[in-house]
């Protein structure tokens, strides 16, 4: 089992910069890659960015590429989401996921992931 705990959110203006954590615990050895989504009220769950736990691979949203870093620290099992030029259409509760179970999944969709974070509030004001 993985534990991911994410804190960082908060209220900032248009412009401004976030950095969110997700720090894992449990069986990360087990950690094939990690997700960002987010949720907005009345809306589904959508895609932020994912990175491979142990690779080169990162993807990203169009709507967030070019703003949004997503990077990882191994020896403290955290990865981040850097959320910089942020906009109110940015608001939403962010979660981190691991997908650690065969088979791993492209990292796009919500139902490839196995574990999820409690979630992290972001709200941008204009």
């Amino acid at each position: 089992q993985v534990l991911l705990v994410e804190s960082g959110g908060g209220l900032v203006q248009t412009g401004n910069s976030l950095r969110l954590s997700c720090a894992a615990s449990g069986r990360t050895s087990s950690i094939y890659g990690m997700g960002w989504f987010r949720q907005a009220p009345g809306k589904e769950r959508e895609f932020v960015g994912f990175i491979r736990w142990m690779g080169d691979t990162i993807l990203y949203a169009g709507s967030v590429k070019g703003r949004f870093t997503i990077s990882r620290d191994l020896v403290k099992n955290t990865v981040y989401l850097q959320m910089d030029n942020l906009k109110p259409e940015d608001t939403a509760v962010y979660y981190c996921a691991a997908d650690s179970e065969v088979p791993f999944g492209s990292g796009l969709y919500p139902q490839e992931y196995d574990y999820w974070g409690q979630g992290t509030q972001v709200t941008v004001s204009s």
